[in-house]
């Protein structure tokens, strides 16, 4: 050292604290990294992202030769500092001389370049992972003699290495994602997102047709009756029972039999002759399961049956769609086929809206965890069968009874927007 000029040994110094800025912003920038994206562009090809997806595997690995080699040039660059300071003006230079040096490495070494790397982690960590896949093969028995020490300390509080998390992303971390997305997937596209991960916590009670709505054909009835019903019916598939829909024989498909009532020669025996057997589909069963059932089974609407095996209503699998891309209507400017507009800003809506179709289309809060219906939320609240012209407030929203039909409530008025008082109520 003592033959060595001083302008080489600034140079050396400089050099120790630029590989040291290169040691902590690599550190910073693997740490930060978007895993999804780097595994992305690992399938897309991408070296860089290969092997910093291969280092980051076993972070005590790439932390091991990252912060040996960050404390060998750190440290070496406070012996040259002493050197220098020595050279110059002496040992009184010494304290001088290390407290330049950390405040040049706490700036150059430290903040700079980990601020840099945390704002743009992949350009800097996937040149980096090239050198540090290289001192890692160098350095490896050196590295692991340390990782071995500083994991058997982490043993002794119960902390295994091993146990690095490999959970994927949970269900409200990708909401959150799809929630943030912002520009890169569009609002409605967002929401369809949105609807595939709730069909996780909603059942086929929540989209099915109460028994008593299931429209379909009574083989017991005069047969023009039956005939008329066939050929006016706006549905696809209709169940076909004698009696009640309890004793029901199958399901038929108007339009393979369009041809036949046109000819005119069509009679009980042949309808019953093209029925298809009827699919149950158990009480609880969930939206995204029994979509995949459907799917499964060539099958698009099945009859939902209870622990007793009565059928207490019927899913179809256009009412789960619906749940992912909203209504399917020839309207553009309808909202529902059980809500309407009205003048005054509020919404008419018919009591067997379902809560989940109503905070879809209107935007609204309403719990979901009681009634599935409007008529039974109402109920549930009144606890009593209430009179048209009453008006209540739930969650929130102000609801007024405009129709009631025997136990239930036909329509009722709601409005979607919560007065203020409401919110200072529920605050």
């Amino acid at each position: 050292m003592e033959g060595l000029p001083l302008s080489l040994l600034f140079a050396a110094l400089g050099g120790l604290i630029i590989l040291s800025a290169c040691f902590s912003g690599s550190e910073t920038a693997l740490m930060s990294l978007n895993r999804y994206r780097m595994r992305h562009l690992a399938r897309e090809g991408h070296r860089g992202a290969r092997i910093a997806e291969r280092l980051l595997k076993r972070p005590d690995r790439v932390l091991g030769v990252i912060l040996l080699g960050n404390n060998f040039v750190n440290i070496a660059a406070s012996s040259l500092a002493t050197v220098i300071a020595l050279r110059l003006y002496g040992e009184g230079a010494i304290a001088f001389a290390a407290g330049v040096l950390t405040l040049a490495i706490l700036i150059f070494s430290e903040v700079a370049p980990k601020t840099l790397a945390a704002v743009h982690p992949e350009r800097v960590a996937f040149p980096a992972s090239y050198a540090l896949w290289l001192l890692l093969r160098l350095l490896y028995p050196l590295v692991w003699l340390v990782n071995a020490a500083a994991n058997a300390l982490l043993r002794a509080f119960r902390v295994r290495v091993e146990d690095v998390s490999t959970a994927e992303i949970s269900h409200e971390e990708l909401r959150t994602l799809v929630n943030e997305s912002g520009s890169v997937i569009p609002r409605r596209h967002q929401h369809m997102l949105l609807s595939i991960l709730d069909l996780e916590q909603a059942t086929v009670e929540d989209i099915m047709i109460p028994r008593t709505e299931i429209l379909g054909v009574d083989l017991n009835d005069p047969w023009p009756e039956v005939l008329e019903r066939l050929t006016n019916s706006q549905y696809t598939r209709l169940p076909v029972y004698r009696d009640s829909v309890d004793h029901i024989l199958g399901f038929v498909h108007v339009r393979r039999i369009i041809g036949d009532l046109v000819r005119g020669d069509f009679n009980p025996e042949d309808l019953e002759a093209r029925l298809k057997a009827p699919c149950f589909i158990p009480e609880g069963t969930g939206l995204h399961t029994q979509m995949l059932k459907f799917q499964r089974q060539h099958e698009r609407v099945g009859l939902v049956v209870d622990e007793y095996g009565e059928i207490v209503g019927l899913a179809a699998l256009e009412d789960i769609l619906e749940e992912i891309v909203g209504e399917f209507t020839t309207d553009p400017g309808s909202l529902s086929h059980s809500v309407t507009r009205q003048e005054d800003g509020s919404y008419l809506i018919e009591g067997n809206a379902t809560v989940r179709e109503l905070n879809r289309v209107l935007g609204l809060t309403l719990a979901t965890g009681g009634p599935r219906t409007l008529n039974g939320l109402i109920l549930e609240h009144l606890e009593t069968i209430p009179e048209a012209g009453t008006s209540l407030l739930i969650d929130g929203y102000p609801v007024t009874i405009v129709q009631v039909q025997g136990n239930r409530v036909k329509t009722a008025a709601i409005q979607p927007e919560r007065p203020a008082s409401a919110l200072q109520r529920d605050g």
